[in-house]
């Protein structure tokens, strides 16, 4: 798979971005990085870049500019109808903070699953699988902050 990406043929899913930048020892911004001007940013949602699933079903927006390897990342995601999302472990001491902006949601962390509806937050050491399960019939939209340990990146 990497040699097609290298190529130009294939184009990589979010975990295989995420293997990637595990391998590599940087955060997942760094992958993707673009050096912004001085002062303020504006990021146009029409110009965001988005990383989707395989299937389409999970759709992942940067909220900050990938300029330079960062200790906190900040994402707009979403999950559409029954679709599973599984993440693999992060590297020791990432955090997720994550919160659902709208619809349902079912975040298992390890093996203990977390039912989370509009307005709820679950913050949780990311350094082991987890997933992200929308069980509804409607789309749902969350908000991600991750935070890298200190000494990663």
């Amino acid at each position: 798979m990497l040699s097609q990406v290298e190529l130009g043929h294939s184009a990589p899913t979010i975990n295989v971005l995420w293997k990637i930048s595990r391998a590599l020892g940087v955060t997942f911004s760094a992958l993707v990085s673009l050096t912004p001007e001085a002062g303020p940013l504006l990021l146009r949602e029409s110009a965001a870049k988005r990383l989707t699933s395989r299937d389409g079903t999970f759709i992942s927006r940067a909220l900050f500019p990938f300029d330079k390897p960062r200790r906190v990342e900040f994402y707009e995601l979403r999950l559409k109808p029954h679709a599973l999302e599984e993440a693999e472990p992060h590297p020791p001491g990432t955090a997720e903070n994550i919160v659902v902006n709208s619809g349902a949601v079912t975040i298992t962390v390890g093996t203990a699953a977390h039912e989370l509806s509009q307005g709820d937050a679950l913050l949780f050491v990311a350094d082991v699988a987890h997933s992200y399960h929308n069980r509804s019939d409607n789309d749902v939209l969350m908000y991600l902050v991750m935070t890298y340990p200190e000494t990663f990146g």
